[in-house]
């Protein structure tokens, strides 16, 4: 498949291996002013307005009320209203009600869809590939490229493929999949591949799972991470705002039938999972490939056999905060967040939702939706008043907590339960600790007031 849509999209062969490819898609969001005002010194306009998209998430705040409360963002964001007026790209800004995350308003508006190339100023583009698509981040001067040119130079990674086969246990979703994946291969097993996700496990994902696997692919350190498109995708993009109708829907079809894998197609590698040996993950580290059963232990240090992985475990441990040998489901958390590009889709919040009914949050609770839309879903559904009566916070739609960008951080020293893609040092703020796991993990840890085995609360 990879094969498939790279081919296509060759415009020129460069020196060293690289290609010059044709971008069929470019998704903008407040952080690529730069390179906005790079594009207007130079004298130069956008050359395909009508491919670029553009949206604000990462530095508006998602407090009611308060979407731009900070001087020098409410600029950064003025600023990009500007620039897409001025190129004349379709913005969805503030006040708009398609506002939201730039991964998954992407999908939601039927603007990724099967067999394009895809990239976006931000590591976790990824994302789209879970519609067979060819999706990836690039860099603030490569975005100022794209808008000038509609080409990128890019170097053709190797093909990794992730089968995941049989059937997930209760309480076992996605983001558990994809953790067990990165803790399998590695936050570094990925390295110069672009993934393909197959197996049934992975076919009988619905779309939001899809794109929570295909989210992560950049933290094992993939180029791109892929599925190949078939009718659960077709029936998500029918009627799409900007999926294609009418006699350009039925060619497209055809089209996106002939994207998968042949039959015999050869990787560079292949990695196997059994869906039976997946169990509600949680991290215990600073790294995505730190992760582990809810029902395991905190690691030792002493017991790994590479002196550099012996190193960085016992760094993780004593940002974290943790002893080796402590069970996991003994962790106290201070707060939870539930959203990101990762984990705030309906599928995600009717997941947190069924946890949260008729329990109470002992800790401070975020639910912060991926889009406007989803969150006027949500609230056509009640969800927002299950939250609520629960004691979660309601949110506006952004990144939130995820990205810390906006102000919105947790506190030095706190243990964050969330269900975001990265658990680095500082991420969601000076000295915050963060565990990752998925929504229903994260609700658990809200009413319990510690990392809790899902499957305790809803057996």
């Amino acid at each position: 498949m990879f094969d498939k849509i790279w081919a296509r999209h060759v415009v020129a062969k460069g020196p060293g291996g690289h290609v010059l490819l044709y971008i069929d898609r470019h998704l903008l969001h407040e952080g690529t002013t730069a390179a906005f005002g790079r594009l207007a010194k130079s004298g130069r306009r956008v050359r395909r307005p009508d491919l670029s998209f553009a949206t604000a998430d990462h530095y508006v705040q998602t407090s009611p009320g308060t979407p731009t409360a900070d001087a020098e963002v409410r600029a950064m964001v003025d600023s990009l209203g500007r620039h897409t007026t001025d190129q004349g790209i379709v913005y969805f800004g503030v006040g708009d009600p398609r506002r939201g995350i730039v991964h998954v308003i992407g999908p939601e508006q039927g603007l990724t869809v099967p067999g394009i190339t895809l990239v976006c100023g931000d590591s976790h583009t990824a994302t789209h590939g879970a519609f067979g698509a060819l999706a990836f981040g690039i860099g603030s001067s490569e975005v100022e490229h794209v808008l000038a040119t509609q080409t990128l130079w890019q170097k053709k990674p190797l093909t990794m493929r992730i089968s995941v086969e049989g059937r997930l246990g209760p309480g076992v979703n996605a983001k558990d999949v994809i953790l067990a994946i990165i803790a399998k291969i590695g936050a570094g097993g990925g390295v110069r591949h672009a993934i393909e996700y197959a197996g049934s496990t992975i076919r009988g994902m619905s779309m939001d799972e899809r794109m929570t696997v295909c989210n992560m692919s950049i933290e094992a350190g993939a180029r791109a991470g892929m599925i190949a498109p078939d009718e659960t995708t077709v029936a998500y993009l029918e009627a799409r705002p900007w999926a294609p109708r009418g006699e350009a829907w039925s060619r497209a079809l055809d089209s996106w039938r002939a994207l998968g894998s042949d039959a015999g197609a050869a990787f560079d590698r292949e990695v196997e999972l059994a869906a039976g040996d997946i169990a509600p993950t949680v991290t215990w580290g600073t790294s995505p490939q730190d992760a582990l059963p809810i029902t395991g232990r905190v690691p030792d240090p002493a017991a790994a056999g590479d002196p550099g992985r012996r190193e960085s475990m016992a760094r993780a441990l004593a940002y974290m905060g943790l002893r080796p040998g402590t069970p996991l489901a003994e962790i106290p958390v201070d707060r939870v967040f539930i959203g990101s590009c990762t984990n705030s889709r309906l599928d995600d919040l009717r997941a947190a939702a069924r946890v949260a009914q008729g329990r109470r949050a002992v800790v401070p609770a975020w639910i912060v939706p991926g889009s406007g839309l989803i969150k006027r879903a949500a609230e056509a559904e009640g969800l927002d008043r299950v939250f609520v009566d629960a004691g979660f916070e309601w949110r506006e739609a952004g990144c939130s907590m995820c990205v810390g960008m906006n102000g919105e951080t947790a506190c030095e020293g706190e243990r964050v339960a969330s269900t975001s893609n990265r658990n680095f040092e500082g991420r969601q703020g000076k000295g915050a600790r963060t565990h990752l796991m998925s929504p229903a993990m994260a609700a658990a840890a809200a009413v319990t007031g510690r990392l809790t085995d899902v499957r305790t609360l809803t057996a």
